[in-house]
């Protein structure tokens, strides 16, 4: 008996590559850390015990601030009170966003309504801070030189790394 003639096998697709996964993952990372930094620094404007009035506040960029060069911090700053002189005082007006969802809340009787709209209202103001951050911290990224945003890059990976390790 002969054994059964098998044809060779079709040949497979050349494979591609496989592609890094690197550049994706620092975009995503970067832009959960631009969404949680400037979160972050609204919500910590508004909390009450923070700082004494009066004092004076940092504005941050969260990971974004270690990573730019102190030049970079310094430009940011301006250009964001360039772009929205009244950024610090809008503080009160948070504060009385929070009074009305704080008022929502506690109302008898209970108005899902207003608490809608309170929320909403936070939401409006986030979401603007949110876009003003992200467009400011756009455009000193696209200024850059390739090397110093290269080094950027650097280290804002090498802080993402100490923030999850945290």
């Amino acid at each position: 008996m002969t054994d059964p003639v098998v044809p060779p096998a079709p040949p497979s697709a050349p494979s591609s590559p496989p592609s890094s996964g690197r550049g994706i993952k620092i975009a995503l990372a970067v832009s959960v850390a631009l969404n949680l930094a400037i979160a972050g620094a609204i919500a910590g404007a508004w909390m009450k015990d923070g700082p004494a009035r009066g004092a004076p506040r940092d504005l941050t960029f969260g990971p974004f601030s270690e990573a730019f060069s102190p030049e970079d911090r310094r430009a940011l700053r301006k250009s964001l009170m360039d772009r929205a002189p009244g950024f610090r005082a809008s503080r009160e007006a948070a504060r009385a966003e929070f009074t009305s969802l704080l008022g929502a809340l506690r109302a008898d009787p209970f108005d899902p309504a207003a608490v809608q709209s309170a929320l909403a209202a936070i939401e409006a103001r986030n979401a603007g801070r949110l876009e003003l951050g992200r467009s400011l911290i756009e455009a000193r990224i696209t200024q850059m030189s390739e090397s110093d945003r290269l080094a950027f890059a650097d280290r804002l990976e090498k802080g993402l790394g100490r923030r999850a390790k945290d």
